[in-house]
C-alpha cells in the first residue's frame, strides 16, 4: 500500500513538472515582415525573463483585421498584439484594449517625451493612450534633384506656390510627354496630407459630421485639381514608377519610408544621385504629414498583462527598436533610436526624422477608413473633371455624414443616460 502511495505520488509530480517548467505563456500577434522578423528578438526577451516563454503568430495584413475581431468575438484574443495606429478607435470602441497610462508611468524604459509626438497622440483615445508606436510611417517628398536644379532651384520648394512654380519649370524642361509629379489615383495619402496641413479638422462636432466644406479643405483639393488641369501629373496609371522616375517621366512622388530602400535597389546604379528626399511643402512652408505607423497594445482579456507589458517594454528599449530597424527598414518611434548610425548617416532618412516631428493623426474614428476611401474616389472625379471642388466638398460631407450615422446615434444614446 505504502509503496503504491509513494508511486501516486511520484506520478502526480511528474505530471506538473511540464507546467511548472512552462510558466507564463504570452501569445503575441503581429502582421506581414514584422510578424516574420520579430521572432529573431524573441528569445533575447526570453533569456532575461525566464519563466516567460512568448508564442507569435505572424498573419497577413490581409485577413489581420477580420482574424483580430473573430479573436474578440469568440473570446479567444492574444495577450499582446500589433495593429496598425488608425485601427485603434475601433478596438478601444470594443472594450478590446487595456489602457497603457498607468504602465507607462511606472516604467523606466519608456518615456513619453522620446517619441515623436504626432505618432504618440494616434494611440490616445478619449484621453487616455491605448498603445505604444513599435514603428512610425509618414509620406515625404521623393524628387529629382538633378532635374529641380535645371529648373532653378538649388533647394527643393518649401511652401505651395514655390512647389507649383517648380512643377510648371520642370515641366517646361521635359516637355509635353513628361510631367513633374506622379499622384496615383489609387493613393488617398497625398491628397490627405495637404488636408491635413490646414487649421481646420477633417470631422467636425465631435467627429460627428464631415468637415469637408471647410476653407481648408477645399484649399487642399484645389491644389490638387490644379496640378492636374495644368497637366501636371499624368492620368494614365503607372506600373512601374521606379522606371518613370528614373527616366525623368515624372520628378517628384509623395511617398512612404519603404520607397528608400526600393529606390535603392531598383534605380540604375548610375541615376542613383539623382534622386532625394525632402519634408512636405505647405501653404506657409514645411507642414504636416499623415501620422502612420503600427503600435503595440494589450488585450483587456489577457491574464497576463505584467508579462505582456514588459515585452512592450523590451520591445521599445532604443537597442532593440535599432535591431529591428535593421532587420526591417521600419523607422523608429523614439528619437533617441535615430542616433543610431545606420539611420544618421541615412541622407535619404533625415527627411523623414524632419517630417515625424509635423506628422498629425486621422481622425480618430472607427470609420476613418471608410471615409478616406470615399475622398479618394470623390477626388478622382475631381481630376477627372466631373466635379467641381465646392461639389466635391458638398459630396464628401454628405457621404461622411452617412458613414458616422450609427457614431452619431451611439453618442446620443450615450449622452442620454
Amino acid at each position: 500500500m505504502r509503496r503504491m502511495v509513494i508511486v501516486l505520488m511520484l506520478a502526480v509530480l511528474a505530471s506538473c513538472t511540464p507546467r511548472q517548467q512552462q510558466g507564463v505563456v504570452l501569445k503575441f500577434w503581429a502582421m506581414g515582415r514584422e510578424g516574420e522578423v520579430v521572432t529573431e528578438l524573441i528569445p533575447e526577451f526570453e533569456r532575461t525573463h525566464p519563466g516567460v516563454r512568448v508564442e507569435v503568430q505572424q498573419l497577413p495584413w490581409t485577413a489581420a483585421h477580420e482574424k483580430l475581431l473573430t479573436a474578440f468575438a469568440g473570446e479567444v484574443m492574444p495577450d499582446i498584439f500589433q495593429l496598425g495606429n488608425t485601427w485603434i478607435p475601433e478596438f478601444e470602441i470594443l472594450n478590446a484594449l487595456a489602457p497603457l497610462d498607468g504602465y507607462v508611468a511606472a516604467s523606466q524604459l519608456v518615456r513619453r517625451d522620446d517619441y515623436f509626438p504626432g505618432i504618440w497622440d494616434t494611440n490616445v483615445v478619449n484621453g487616455k493612450l491605448w498603445g505604444l508606436p513599435w514603428y512610425v510611417d509618414t509620406r515625404v517628398m521623393f524628387y529629382r534633384q538633378d532635374l529641380l536644379k535645371r529648373a532653378g532651384y538649388a533647394q527643393p520648394p518649401q511652401t505651395w506656390a514655390e512647389w507649383m512654380k517648380a512643377m510648371l519649370a520642370i515641366k517646361r524642361i521635359v516637355g509635353p510627354d513628361n510631367y513633374a509629379i506622379l499622384l496615383p489615383g489609387e493613393e488617398f495619402e497625398p491628397l490627405l496630407a495637404l488636408a491635413l496641413q490646414q487649421d481646420e479638422p477633417l470631422l467636425r462636432d465631435g467627429d460627428r459630421y464631415g468637415n469637408f466644406r471647410s476653407a481648408g479643405f477645399q484649399r487642399s483639393l484645389q491644389l490638387y485639381a490644379d496640378i492636374y488641369a495644368r497637366q501636371l501629373a499624368p492620368m494614365n496609371r503607372i506600373t512601374n514608377v521606379y522606371h518613370e522616375f528614373a527616366t525623368g517621366y515624372v520628378s517628384f512622388y509623395i511617398s512612404g519610408p519603404w520607397n528608400i530602400g526600393e529606390f535603392k535597389r531598383r534605380i540604375p546604379p548610375e541615376k542613383q544621385h539623382t534622386w532625394m528626399t525632402a519634408i512636405l511643402p505647405g501653404p506657409a512652408g514645411p507642414a504636416a504629414s499623415v501620422a502612420g505607423g503600427s503600435s503595440l497594445v494589450l488585450a483587456a482579456s489577457s491574464k497576463h498583462k505584467a508579462e505582456a507589458w514588459q515585452l512592450v517594454e523590451f520591445l521599445s528599449r532604443t537597442e532593440t527598436m535599432s535591431r529591428f530597424h535593421e532587420l526591417t527598414g521600419d523607422l523608429p518611434p523614439r528619437r533617441s533610436s535615430w542616433t543610431n548610425p545606420r539611420l544618421a548617416g541615412d541622407v535619404y532618412a533625415r527627411a523623414f526624422e524632419q517630417q515625424f516631428e509635423r506628422v498629425r493623426p486621422t481622425p480618430k474614428v472607427p470609420e476613418w477608413e471608410q471615409i478616406a476611401t470615399e475622398m479618394r474616389l470623390v477626388a478622382e472625379r475631381v481630376t477627372h473633371g466631373e466635379l467641381t471642388v465646392a461639389q466635391a466638398a458638398e459630396l464628401l460631407d454628405a457621404k461622411a455624414d452617412h458613414i458616422l450615422e450609427k457614431r452619431r446615434w451611439m453618442l446620443a444614446r450615450k449622452g442620454a443616460r
